[in-house]
Parts: C-alpha cells; structure tokens; sequence
C-alpha cells in the first residue's frame, strides 16, 4: 500500500484549520499588518452575516438583531466596494 493512501484527511480538510489562518505560512500568511487585519474583518464579517450557525440556525447577526435577511457573499463584496470608493 502506497503511503499517501495510509495519511488520514488533510490538514485542509480539518475544520479547525480555518480558526488557525496564520499558523502556516505556505496558507497565504500575509506578513504585512493591514493586509492581516483585512483579511480578519472579511472572516469575520463572512461568519457573522453569511454563514449560518448549527445551532442557532440563523446568522450570529440575525440571532443578534442587526439583520433580517441571509446575506450572500456578493453583498458582502457590494458592502466592501462601498467602502473602498469612499
């Protein structure tokens, strides 16, 4: 048997691997601070008003009242093309 085919699931594949972005830097690691700090509220942002909680079963931003509506990841870039050609 082959050794790739004895390895378990990948690194990428584990769902803790997203709350650890930094942690390799072959992942896209952005050494210069803005960049680090754009890249944090766009995650955020994206967790908070697209990505539905399990156990909630709404976004965090719906469970909390800022919204009514499922956002999609193009209003998130609409949102974000607002505030770059202010």
């Amino acid at each position: 048997m082959e050794r790739s085919a004895i390895r378990g699931p990948s690194l990428r594949a584990d769902p803790a691997f997203r709350f650890a972005p930094c942690g390799l830097l072959a992942n896209a690691f952005s050494k210069k601070v803005e960049n680090h700090a754009l890249a944090v509220a766009l995650f955020t942002t994206y967790y908070n008003f697209v990505r539905i909680h399990k156990t909630l079963r709404v976004t965090p931003a719906m469970a909390a009242g800022v919204t009514d509506k499922l956002w999609e990841i193009g209003d998130v870039v609409k949102v974000l093309e607002d505030w770059e050609s202010k």
